[in-house]
């Protein structure tokens, strides 16, 4: 199983960058996506997340608004657009793949990816 993790890079506040997740060796329409970010110094935290089953998004509230997930089931890949970046948002942002339960728990995944940077400038 591999997630691949790219697009992150350095942008300057309200800003855009749009991460990608390409994943492979896992059914990638059955599994549950989500987005997790490790700021430096703070624990990894919940950012976004799109079910499987009925593409049910739900976000974190410090980027609700600001981020969008979506996935495309023929690529095997999932998304995050990140508009409008603050400085805050600044951390590794990593994938994972989720076969069910809570989705907002990093302990209920699966799967991870390598985590790309993003740094966004003020």
């Amino acid at each position: 199983v591999q997630l691949q993790a790219s697009g992150g890079g350095l942008v300057q506040a309200g800003g855009s960058l749009r991460l990608s997740c390409a994943a492979s060796g896992i059914t990638f329409s059955r599994f549950t996506m989500g987005w997790f970010r490790r700021a430096p110094g703070k624990e990894r935290g919940f950012v976004a997340v799109i079910t499987w089953r009925s593409g049910t998004t739900y976000y974190a509230d410090s980027v609700k608004g600001r981020f969008t997930i979506s996935r495309d089931n023929a690529k095997n890949t999932v998304y995050l657009q990140m508009n409008s970046l603050k400085p805050e948002d600044t951390a590794v942002y990593y994938c994972a793949a989720q076969g069910g339960g809570i989705y907002y728990s990093a302990n209920n995944y699966d799967y991870w990816g390598q985590g790309t940077q993003v740094t966004v400038s003020s």
